[in-house]
């Protein structure tokens, strides 16, 4: 009975474990832009940026606000004194106003622009290591494959040591080669758990659940040369040209507000021998600054400067930008035709040597290492092209980056 009993509650914890632990999350190439945009942190973050431009859009552009004038006098040594109430108001000379809003109107296109550009750069961080991953895995399958080949080959020779057909010390160099690919695959799961280390929280995965990587790469193929929507260039030219803006503001500030106010006073005064009498008086004041000492010629130049600086920016990420998909395309066709020539000519000739010298092996024309060096070399060859694919995805994200392509 205690038995029966001792093992409901290890179903029941189990079950209950079980009902805790995360479910796996599956991710595919295509899902991970649509995964930062809802799950990243850093993403949204940015995100804030939009709304702070937006507010100082929604504070510029404005009259100041009026001022209430007040005033009372009264005479101590008699019943004289004077009340006065009126309004002022600041406006300006020039078209300061408009170009205040015009600027910060810039200003949040350009922040709009430069959060996108913040997706574009996580989204191609993330496809990355998708890309590692999947590479990481692939060449997992690979070394499975090799340890079976490895094991076989190592139980054959194994059961014809003990036959005395063949050497002992073969049988124990079979096995030392199949337990470096054991360490190998070990080697590869310490890099699969980085790659997966650094994609889990780009796409908003907890460290918990399990990852299922689905969906296929696209295809090996160079793609053409495509327009340019780099949304951090689009955030160059739109400062480029709040810049220019700038410039006319600052040369705006030249001329100073006028003040206006307008005002009612009333007044009793003493006019002997009549005696005291109220008077009420309306009036109009007017003050304009005379430009005498300051011209705002230091801050012209300041603005004068900055524009050029971002003219000089805006054409130095063009030329970035040309040398970094250049640069992709290339490494693009260079691993495209390394894959093409191990699919075609390498990995067809290393297969049928390896297989040959196995055969020539077993029957007793051949050595062990030269069985051993020949499924080397065979591996590295299916290795390099699982590298060439991943160098090829790799760099085709770096072109599409390049070029702001999804």
């Amino acid at each position: 009975m205690k038995f029966f009993s001792a093992i409901f509650l290890l179903t029941h914890a189990l079950g209950l474990e079980s009902l805790r632990a995360e479910p796996v999350e599956i991710l595919s190439y295509a899902s991970i832009p649509g995964r930062i945009r809802s799950s990243n942190p850093t993403l949204a973050a940015a995100r804030y940026r939009i709304n702070e431009a937006m507010g100082r859009m929604k504070q510029s552009g404005h009259l100041a606000n009026p001022s209430l004038d007040t005033g009372l006098e009264h005479n101590i040594q008699s019943a004289e004194g004077r009340i006065e109430i009126g309004f002022s108001q600041k406006f300006p000379l020039t078209n300061r106003l408009a170009l205040e809003k015009e600027i910060t109107l810039a200003g949040v296109e350009a922040v709009e622009a430069e959060v996108r550009d913040v997706e574009r750069l996580l989204a191609a961080e993330a496809r990355s290591e998708f890309v590692k991953v999947l590479s990481i895995r692939e060449r997992k399958q690979l070394l499975v494959k090799q340890k079976t080949l490895a094991t076989e080959l190592s139980g054959f020779i194994s059961d014809a040591s003990a036959r005395g057909e063949i050497s002992a010390l073969d049988a124990a160099q079979a096995r030392l080669a199949a337990l470096r690919l054991t360490t190998e695959e070990r080697l590869l799961e310490i890099e699969e758990t980085a790659a997966l280390g650094k994609l889990r929280p780009l796409v908003g995965i907890s460290t918990a659940a399990g990852v299922s990587l689905s969906g296929n790469l696209p295809p090996i193929a160079v793609p053409g040369i495509v327009s340019v929507n780099r949304p951090d260039l689009s955030a160059a030219k739109i400062n480029l040209r709040a810049a220019g803006s700038e410039i006319a503001l600052e040369q705006a500030r030249r001329k100073d507000d006028i003040y206006a106010s307008v005002f009612a006073a009333g007044e009793r005064t003493e006019d002997a021998p009549d005696g005291l009498e109220n008077e009420g008086i309306i009036g109009f004041k007017l003050s304009i600054p005379l430009p005498f000492w300051n011209n705002n010629q230091g801050s012209i130049d300041e603005a004068t400067a900055r524009r050029s600086r971002k003219e000089q920016e805006v054409k130095a990420l063009i030329r970035d930008i040309r040398h970094e998909s250049q640069t992709a395309l290339t490494e693009m066709e260079q691993s495209a035709a390394l894959i093409a020539e191990l699919d075609e000519k390498l990995i067809p000739l290393a297969t049928e040597q390896t297989g040959l010298l196995e055969d020539a092996y077993k029957k007793g024309l051949g050595e062990l290492q030269a069985v051993l060096n020949s499924r080397e070399q065979s591996l590295e060859l299916l290795a390099s092209k699982i590298d060439a694919v991943r160098e090829f995805h790799l760099a085709r994200i770096r072109y599409q980056t390049a070029l702001g392509k999804p």
